[in-house]
């Protein structure tokens, strides 16, 4: 094993590819739903530039950092990236690690003080956007003024995005048997963190459903299906970014300028708290661990402070000034 000889970034030597099983970071990420282990191995890659010059996650010996790395690595990230992009990736760093200390390839003390290092502090303006009701019924309209089956599959999709507020990982995991018709409830088995929860399904949403279910038919497999080109269903699931484009396209029919798929979240919590919807009813459909996560969705914040501005008096008296007084 090589010895470090230095704290700065970049010391550490690439090693040969150890069996995935006593790879670390291997480790942690097969420990992860599908759509964070994608986020966390590109943290983790990211890292291994930042130790080695390199990005490459698998390549780097985990066991062999220690607390002058991941001190410094952090002031990289804090100089780098927003509170919360580096408080992510240092998240990831700590897995990494904790699994070199389960794979006995760091000693305990080191693993204790490697990851005894505080997370960055700091606020950002919120990410993304709550769209309007009236966006939401655009983008139905344009799946509307489709006649081919995408348009009735897409609708569907947008409509329950919206209404029961689920990730794209989410979305494309759904099978047919996890939509319960008679009670409008569907069953979200890969949630974020592996846990599974139900989620009642608003009427419009399950009227969309319907329309697209009675194209589809009730073969068992996945509930929103690949389309090909002739237009005929193939027995595949969708990708996420498949629902990242398709959201795009239909935001672009309807004149929607810009769009992420995370901002059907953040809508529909939005328009659940602003309709009062207590906190924590609003965290269970979202499938969030935390109400301190919802809280963070909530794009209810600008709004509420434009009212509150404009409850106040600044009493200024408008006039004007003859030009031909200014600098020369």
């Amino acid at each position: 094993m090589n010895t470090l000889i230095t704290v700065e970034p970049r010391t550490l030597q690439l090693v040969d590819r150890s069996p995935l099983d006593r790879n670390p970071a291997a480790v942690y990420l097969a420990g992860l739903s599908a759509g964070s282990r994608r986020t966390m191995h590109q943290a983790l890659d990211v890292l291994a530039g930042i130790l080695t010059g390199q990005a490459d996650a698998l390549a780097l010996p985990w066991g062999q950092v220690r607390y002058p790395h991941v001190a410094a690595v952090r002031s990289r990230l804090a100089a780098t990236y927003a509170p919360a992009t580096a408080c992510r990736m240092l998240c990831a760093l700590r897995g990494a690690l904790r699994e070199a200390w389960r794979l006995e390839q760091i000693p305990e003390a080191d693993y204790r003080r490697a990851i005894d290092v505080k997370g960055v502090r700091g606020e950002t303006l919120p990410a993304g956007r709550a769209l309007t009701i009236g966006e939401i019924d655009a983008m139905l309209e344009a799946c509307s003024g489709d006649p081919s089956a995408l348009g009735l599959r897409d609708g569907a999709m947008i409509a329950v995005l919206y209404a029961c507020g689920l990730r794209r990982a989410e979305i494309v995991f759904l099978d047919l048997a996890d939509y319960d018709a008679t009670a409008a409830t569907l069953k979200i088995r890969r949630g974020k963190g592996c846990k599974d929860r139900s989620v009642p399904v608003a009427a419009g949403a399950a009227s969309a459903l319907t329309d697209w279910l009675q194209f589809r038919g009730d073969w068992s497999g996945p509930l929103f299906a690949l389309i090909g080109r002739a237009g005929q269903l193939k027995a595949e699931r969708l990708s996420t970014q498949a629902v990242y484009n398709l959201l795009r396209k239909r935001a672009k029919q309807a004149g929607i300028p810009s769009l992420s798929p995370h901002d059907m979240r953040r809508t529909l919590i939005t328009h659940l708290l602003d309709a009062g919807a207590d906190l924590v009813t609003v965290s269970k459909i979202a499938g969030h661990a935390s109400v301190v996560t919802t809280q963070r969705y909530d794009r209810r914040g600008e709004e509420a402070k434009r009212q509150a501005v404009e409850l106040i008096h600044v009493p200024y008296r408008a006039r004007t000034i003859a030009r031909g007084h200014g600098m020369e």
